[in-house]
C-alpha cells in the first residue's frame, strides 16, 4: 500500500515552518525523521494534505549544556543523542535509552523531538522525559511557551501542542550529587516496541535516604506514564527499606488503563512492568550509592 497524495514542503527556518502551519492549518503535519509518521501514511492509518519537513532546519539540531540543563534541538537524530559526550556525562539516562530505540537505521533518521511529539506509549524518550522532569519548548506565530513533561502527553499519539505550534527543543535537567539512572524494558525481539518497561532516576542524601525520584513507564497506558505515587512513597525513606518487589508494586498500584492486545493481557503487562521497575530501581540505587 502507498500513501495517499500529499504536498511536500521543506522550510529552511522555524519561522517558515510556522508560516506553513498557519497557512494550511489542520491540513498540515510536521514531518521530522519520519520513522513513525511515514509508515502510518503508507498504511493509510492517517492522512494529511501537506507535510512540512523540518529535518533540514539547522536551528532545530544541536545539543547544548545550559547551566543545569541539557537542551536538545527537536530535529536532533537519536544517533547523535546516543553518541554525544555531553549527554553521557550530564543526562546518562538518555544515553542508555537510545540503543533500545528500534534499529540503527531508525536511530539514524528518527529524531528526539519527533519521538516525543509522537507520544507513543512505548517510546523510550517519553518515559525518560517524564522521569527526569523535562521541559518542552514550543513555538508558533504568536510566540513561544514551555510545557512540562507531565502536561505534554495527553492521549494515544496525542500531545498538548496547539494548532500551529512546533516542538523546537527539549530541556533535560542535570541531576547532580549522588544520583543513579537505569532503563529496563521487555520486548519480544530487540528493536520491537516494549511490552512494558521503566526508566528510573534516583538521588540519595548523605544518610542513604531517597531525596529525589523519577519513574517513567513504557507500554503501560495510553501514553508514556509517570509513577507519581511510587515516587512520593519512597521520598525520605532509607534505601535499604525499599525492595525491588515493593517499588514495582507501588509503581503499578495507580495504573488504571493498562492495555491488552496480542502481546499480552493487562495483567501480564502489569507483572512485567513491576519486574522492569524493580530491575531498573536496583541498578539506579547501586549507581547512586556508589557515587
Amino acid at each position: 500500500m502507498k500513501a495517499a497524495p500529499f504536498a511536500y514542503h521543506r522550510p529552511e527556518s522555524v519561522e517558515e515552518a510556522v508560516g506553513l502551519l498557519d497557512e494550511y492549518g489542520d491540513a498540515a503535519k510536521i514531518l521530522a525523521g519520519g520513522q513513525s509518521l511515514v509508515p502510518m501514511l503508507a498504511m493509510r492509518l492517517t492522512y494529511f494534505e501537506n507535510l512540512v519537513d523540518i529535518s533540514r532546519v539547522d536551528e532545530l539540531v544541536g545539543i547544548d549544556l545550559c547551566g543545569d540543563e541539557v537542551r536538545i534541538g527537536a530535529a536532533t537524530p537519536h544517533a547523535l543523542v546516543g553518541m554525544d559526550d555531553e549527554v553521557a556525562d550530564s543526562v546518562p539516562l538518555l544515553t542508555r535509552a537510545t540503543p533500545l530505540i528500534g534499529h540503527f537505521q531508525i536511530r539514524s533518521r528518527g529524531t528526539l523531538g519527533g519521538s516525543i511529539a509522537h507520544a507513543d506509549p512505548a517510546a523510550e524518550y517519553g518515559a525518560v522525559a517524564l522521569a527526569l522532569g523535562a521541559q518542552m519548548e514550543a513555538v508558533s506565530s504568536t510566540g513561544s511557551r514551555e510545557i512540562g513533561a507531565d502536561d505534554f502527553f495527553t492521549g494515544l499519539w496525542e500531545n498538548s501542542l496547539q494548532s500551529g505550534e512546533i516542538l523546537t527543543a527539549v530541556r533535560f535537567p542535570v541531576w547532580g550529587g549522588r544520583s543513579g539512572f537505569a532503563i529496563e524494558e521487555f520486548a519480544r525481539r530487540h528493536g520491537d516496541f516494549a511490552i512494558a518497561g521503566a526508566a528510573v532516576a534516583v538521588q540519595v542524601d548523605g544518610d542513604d535516604r531517597i531525596s529525589r525520584c523519577g519513574i517513567g513507564l513504557l507500554g503501560l497506558g495510553s501514553t508514556p506514564a509517570r509513577a507519581s505515587a511510587a515516587e512520593q512513597a519512597v521520598l525520605g525513606r532509607p534505601v535499604d527499606d525499599i525492595t525491588p518487589q515493593q517499588i514495582g508494586e507501588l509503581a503499578m498500584a495507580d495504573l488504571d488503563d493498562v492495555p491488552a492486545d496480542l502481546q499480552g493481557s493487562a495483567a501480564y503487562r502489569t507483572r512485567v512492568g513491576a519486574t522492569m521497575v524493580g530491575r531498573a530501581w536496583t541498578q539506579a540505587i547501586q549507581e547512586a550509592c556508589n557515587e
